[in-house]
C-alpha cells in the first residue's frame, strides 16, 4: 500500500511539473477570447529550435495581447515518442 501511494504522489508531482505555463503580457494583455495556437518545436532537448514561432503574426497587429508558452499534457504524450531522437515540442497560445 506504502508503495502505491509513493508511486502515486510521484505521478501527480511528474504531471504538475511537466505542465509548466510560461505566461507573458503585452500591452494591457487580452482584452477578449480569441486565441491562436502554435507547437515549437526543439532538438537536442530544447537546446536548438527547429522552427521559428512569431508571436507578433500570430496576434494579427492587435496592440494587447497574452503569450502563453507551456509544455501540456499533448506536448508530453508526443514527448514520450520523440525523446528517443531528442526531439521535443512546447505549444504557443496568443489570446487577443
Amino acid at each position: 500500500m506504502r508503495k502505491l501511494f509513493a508511486i502515486a504522489l510521484l505521478a501527480i508531482m511528474l504531471a504538475f511539473v511537466a505542465c509548466s505555463t510560461h505566461t507573458h503580457i503585452v500591452g494591457k494583455g487580452a482584452q477578449g477570447t480569441q486565441q491562436v495556437e502554435s507547437r515549437q518545436w526543439y532538438i537536442l532537448f530544447g537546446l536548438v529550435p527547429l522552427n521559428d514561432v512569431q508571436t507578433n503574426d500570430m496576434a494579427s497587429g492587435a496592440n494587447d495581447y497574452t503569450i502563453q508558452t507551456q509544455q501540456g499534457a499533448l506536448d508530453v504524450i508526443m514527448n514520450i515518442f520523440t525523446m528517443y531522437v531528442t526531439v521535443s515540442s512546447r505549444t504557443v497560445t496568443v489570446t487577443k
